[in-house]
């Protein structure tokens, strides 16, 4: 039987890159189905890629995760498949896939995508997603290789980690750093529930959330319908991160929050 395909990349919906990669798996994976992910995340972020992979894979029914988004296309990068308890994962060897590895148990395999035969045939060297990734993510879902086939064999511990960013809780303050902003302006921070505990921030409290020089008193609450409309809210999100959010509005514009923001949260002086 084979396998569901997750698919995930930066090429958007304007071109057809990734109606093109959805031809190559179903010419060589015609029975597997293709989950889509995202194609949204911005282009070339490495670490919106690997975030948005990794939050997403843990509800992925058990298979292939093809993820592409690769700035640095075309350079002596190598492309990998990773062989994990959840499945198989496919993509440039950047760190995109790093966190999604751990998150399935870890690597017991990965390979160097070198093997000619099972790449398309091309003249330029700029859409491994068509030629290298796809053809790769389709064969192991299909049942039509081993992972070994694939490519010589690397050693699990050379693959390009992610590099996030650690929480300082140093002074009973919180210093943390905002990793994704959704579409609705809500901002998810590094910043755990086990973080504000620690400096003896409760829930129910109300606290400052300091983002540059401005300041800005902030409840933390369960849900968005705890504050009234317009008001800002600190809540556990959906993946069970702190977020900074606004209800009926954005965050991301009330407080001037972006991706890689800094975040400052603490007890009111």
């Amino acid at each position: 039987m084979s396998l569901p395909v997750a698919f995930l990349t930066d090429y958007g919906l304007t071109d057809e890159f990734v109606g093109v990669c959805h031809a190559v798996l179903a010419r060589i994976a015609p029975d597997s189905r293709v989950i889509d992910i995202s194609h949204g995340v911005e282009r070339g972020n490495v670490r919106a890629g690997a975030l948005t992979l990794v939050r997403s894979i843990q509800y992925m029914p058990e298979g292939v995760a093809l993820a592409v988004v690769d700035p640095t296309v075309g350079t002596e990068r190598r492309g990998i498949a990773a062989q994990t308890p959840w499945g198989y994962l496919v993509g440039p060897d950047n760190g995109l896939l790093a966190p999604a590895v751990q998150m399935t148990g870890g690597a017991s395999l990965i390979v160097s995508l070198e093997e000619a035969k099972y790449q398309l045939p091309r003249d330029g060297v700029t859409f491994d997603g068509r030629d290298i990734f796809a053809p790769a993510a389709a064969l192991l879902a299909a049942g039509e290789v081993e992972i070994s086939d694939l490519g010589p064999e690397v050693e699990t511990g050379s693959a390009v980690p992610l590099m996030l960013p650690l929480v300082d809780d140093s002074d009973g303050i919180l210093r943390g750093e905002v990793l994704w902003v959704d579409g609705f302006g809500n901002a998810q921070t590094n910043i755990t529930p086990e973080d504000m505990a620690a400096v003896g921030l409760k829930l129910g409290a109300t606290v400052e959330v300091a983002v540059g020089a401005s300041k800005y008193l902030v409840d933390w609450r369960s849900s968005y319908g705890d504050v009234e409309p317009g008001e800002g809210v600190v809540h556990i999100d959906s993946y069970g991160q702190i977020a900074v959010a606004v209800r009926e509005g954005s965050a991301s514009a009330d407080f001037n929050l972006t991706a890689s923001s800094s975040v400052v949260i603490s007890s009111p002086q």
